[in-house]
């Protein structure tokens, strides 16, 4: 068979500026056009369907990689669906409850009329500060109060002087003493001795006595009609002071009631101030020249009428849609300050805060998925308000009982919000397999593509985008070239020259870093020159581990061969990131074997160096070797492997290929080529399997060998299937081109064998030494017979190549 090396025009699609169309003014004609997200049409769809969904439950989860616009996303289509339907929010006020004042009122007006509200409410104390005092200063206030006072005053008195009259006709006078009324007798004009009264015959002090007893009833009965007479008298008082308050209120109250006609809740709170200012005129009527104590105390008292406006859709919290930066319990669902006063922590209905599920209201709330579920209690108190369709005000203190004084309960507020998480794919598995609520609120997944088809139609999107977030930062404006460039790069990012990079933050920042080298560099315009320049600086500054091993092994601290020729050591190709970049090296796989009963060895997973992955591929080469060989015979071998000078943990199928044909090189003693590199994986079936990575892991061995200089024999097998999708640096591209670097494409694992051993791959059913199966074939013939004591033991010195290359390298042949 042919394997054909793949030419210079074949491991790189680049762009043609051309093709991108972009002309027009320093910008392009893209920097005035709306910067769109570049395709994600699945994930666009399901965000348009979870906003207009209005049923309960569809709020969102929106998930993909770092960087690919998952809020412009949503943002945007936010945007679309406002500027159609248009969004109508509500304004939230707490106001006092005069009756249980630890229950606060919650009002909701249209937008803009909960500021009005407040000033109407603050205007209207200051107001009745005036008017009331006035009422109670008029005339007619002080000529009914006069009228009030003198009726009860005769009143009062009448009943005394006919009690005082009762006892002059009876010899008696009525005295008035600090302790109250007695009776005495009376001689002439003037109260009569103690002596006097004594020389009374007996029947005139008897008369007398009785007199006086009868006397006393009669003023005990008075002066129980007066306490009567007087608490009628406060009551006729206070029943004036009302209405005189009444007088006041109503004239500056039901213009506002009047405002708010449409609004029945704001309307029985008017109504409410209306009852308490009649029974609290006192605290208007403060005087200027109290203390400082009664005028504190009259200001907590007016503080009743103070409108606490939580949410102004018409101001401040105007916008629909809300970012949750930080979001805790308190800022989630609001909070409850509380004030010192007296040694003491107080509070009332003015010192609720709400939070960013009020400010959300009616509207849209945006919360990072990871910030959320590191918060503690955020996001069961976000559940909550979503499951209740309300917003409950709660502290954690009250929750867990830390706080022994009277708390605010204020009234929940109705939540109608659409929230949507962002996050990774990991989290929203996480919540579906553990949080059985998540599916039931967040029933809309929208999942970003990690990247793009690589058409005509989503370059020239790109290019647009690019060009019109450049201008909209105030970068240089990019030329054709430039963006051409940055489209190559999203091809390589993406590890597939047919696909795009979905990661377009990415090529944005690089984007910023080429304006910053064009304006050092006096360019008027972002040049490709700036943004290949700006490419490389970024490996260049996360590229000291690529170096520190490039020159170990340039040193033979790390024993990687370019030249010759070796039995059971095969390049392989493995890839690593570091500083956010990737990057490839080779890597020394070697491989023994030995007569034993069908085992392959893992070295790196016996000493827990390999993953499970890396585990499965070996178990899959092993599988293949005697399927192949020992079908009706048997597996008479022990093979083992390892990735020479491996300190860490090797994961990944990508070496299955080079470390089958390192065990398939040791079992029939022929050599591999040491100047190739390989990366593949294999099934049971000898088919090579595409691999990721691969720009990078060629990459890497083709600059060990440039180091060491490029004979025209050194080159790189990657899968077949890996072809389409190389998107090699230009450097790469020129050596391939000018025949000093191969690569080769394979489709099996034959085909890999006769480009590193020379050797035609042959039938493995026959066993003979000019193939490479032939000479496996034999081997494994050979160790299966004296396994089965149909061959004698005899020693086995190494074949004539094996004399060869010892006698080569100065020893005994």
């Amino acid at each position: 068979m042919t394997v054909r090396s793949l030419q210079a025009h074949e491991l790189a699609t680049r762009c043609d500026p051309a093709s991108l169309a972009l002309d027009g003014g320093p910008g392009g004609a893209a920097a005035a056009l709306p910067q769109a997200i570049v395709g994600q049409g699945r994930a666009r769809a399901a965000v348009e369907f979870g906003l207009a969904m209005r049923h309960a439950g569809y709020h969102l989860y929106v998930m993909g990689p770092p960087g690919s616009g998952k809020r412009s996303l949503v943002r945007r289509s936010i945007a679309a669906r406002l500027s159609q339907d248009g969004l109508r929010r509500s304004d939230w006020v707490y106001v006092n409850h005069f009756e249980t004042p630890h229950r606060p009122i919650a009002l909701q007006l249209a937008a803009g009329q909960g500021a009005q509200l407040r000033a109407d409410m603050r205007a209207l104390v200051d107001e009745l500060r005036s008017t009331i005092p006035a009422a109670f200063e008029s005339e007619e206030y002080a000529a009914e109060l006069e009228r009030l006072n003198t009726e009860f005053k005769v009143r009062a008195e009448h009943a005394l002087l006919e009690v005082s009259a009762q006892a002059q006709q009876h010899g008696l006078v009525m005295i008035r003493t600090p302790v109250g009324f007695t009776f005495a007798p009376q001689k002439g004009s003037e109260v009569m001795s103690p002596q006097d009264f004594e020389a009374l015959p007996q029947e005139e002090r008897e008369r007398l006595q009785k007199a006086v007893a009868q006397l006393q009833d009669k003023l005990v009965h008075v002066l129980r009609e007066s306490m009567r007479l007087r608490k009628e008298h406060a009551d006729r008082l206070r029943t004036l002071n009302r209405g005189t308050t009444q007088l006041a209120v109503d004239h500056a109250l039901d213009d506002i009631k009047a405002r708010y006609a449409d609004l029945p809740g704001v309307c029985a709170y008017l109504e409410a101030v209306r009852a308490s200012v009649i029974d609290n005129a006192e605290a208007f009527r403060g005087h200027e020249d109290a203390d400082a104590n009664v005028q504190a105390a009259q200001h907590n008292e007016l503080a009743r009428y103070e409108v606490n406006l939580v949410v102004d859709a018409g101001g401040s919290d105007g916008t629909p849609i809300v970012d949750a930066d930080m979001p805790t319990l308190q800022n989630l669902v609001g909070r409850v300050d509380h004030v010192a006063h007296f040694g003491m922590l107080v509070t009332d209905f003015r010192h609720i805060k709400g939070g960013l599920l009020h400010r959300a209201n009616g509207g849209y709330l945006l919360v990072d998925a990871i910030k959320l579920l590191t918060q503690p209690y955020a996001w069961p108190a976000l559940k909550r308000a979503l499951l209740g369709h309300e917003i409950r005000i709660e502290s954690m203190a009250e929750m867990f009982g830390m706080v022994s004084t009277v708390q605010l309960e204020p009234e929940p507020i109705p939540l109608d919000v659409k929230v949507v998480l962002f996050g990774e794919r990991a989290i929203c598995q996480l919540l579906q397999a553990h949080d059985p609520e998540f599916d039931e609120l967040f029933r809309v997944i929208a999942d970003l593509d990690d990247d793009l088809p690589r058409d005509a139609g989503t370059q020239r999107a790109l290019a647009l985008t690019l060009a019109g977030q450049m201008c909209e930062a105030a970068l240089l404006p990019p030329t054709g070239a430039a963006l051409a460039a940055l489209i190559d790069h999203g091809a390589r990012r993406s590890g597939d020259a047919t696909r795009l990079s979905g990661n377009v933050r990415t090529l944005l920042d690089i984007a910023h870093e080429a304006d910053h080298l064009a304006r050092s560099a006096m360019h008027s315009r972002v040049e490709a020159a700036d943004v290949t320049a700006a490419i490389a600086a970024r490996r260049e500054r996360a590229g000291r581990v690529d170096e520190r091993v490039r020159q170990a092994m340039l040193r033979d601290i790390l024993s990687i061969a370019t030249a010759g020729e070796r039995v059971g050591q095969v390049n392989g190709l493995a890839a690593y990131e570091a500083g956010g970049e990737s990057f490839g090296a080779p890597s020394r796989i070697s491989a023994t074997t030995r007569l034993g009963h069908g085992q392959v060895v893992d070295i790196q997973r016996e000493t827990r160096l390999a993953g499970p992955v890396h585990a499965k591929g070996v178990l899959i080469l092993s599988s293949f070797l005697a399927a192949r060989f020992s079908r009706f015979q048997p597996h008479s071998i022990i093979g083992s492997l390892v990735f020479e000078q491996t300190y860490g943990l090797v994961e990944g199928d990508s070496a299955s290929l080079a470390e089958l044909v390192a065990l398939m090189s040791s079992i029939g003693d022929v050599p591999v080529r040491q100047c190739l590199a390989v990366t593949g994986s294999v099934d049971q079936f000898g088919q090579v399997q595409a691999v990721g990575a691969v720009n990078e892991k060629l990459e890497g061995f083709f600059d060990l060998c440039v180091a060491r200089g490029l004979d025209g024999t050194h080159g790189a097998i990657v899968p077949h299937s890996n072809a389409a999708m190389l998107m090699l640096r230009d450097d790469l591209v020129q050596a391939v081109a000018a025949g000093r670097f191969a690569v080769y494409a394979v489709r099996t694992v034959d085909e890999a064998l006769e480009l590193l051993t020379g050797l035609p791959a042959g039938d493995a059913a026959l066993p003979r030494d000019d193939t490479v199966n032939g000479r496996i074939a034999k081997r494994l013939r050979e160790y299966a017979e004296l396994l089965t004591g149909t061959r004698r033991f005899r020693h086995r010195g190494p074949s004539r190549a094996g004399r060869t290359r010892m006698a080569a390298a100065g020893g005994e042949a």
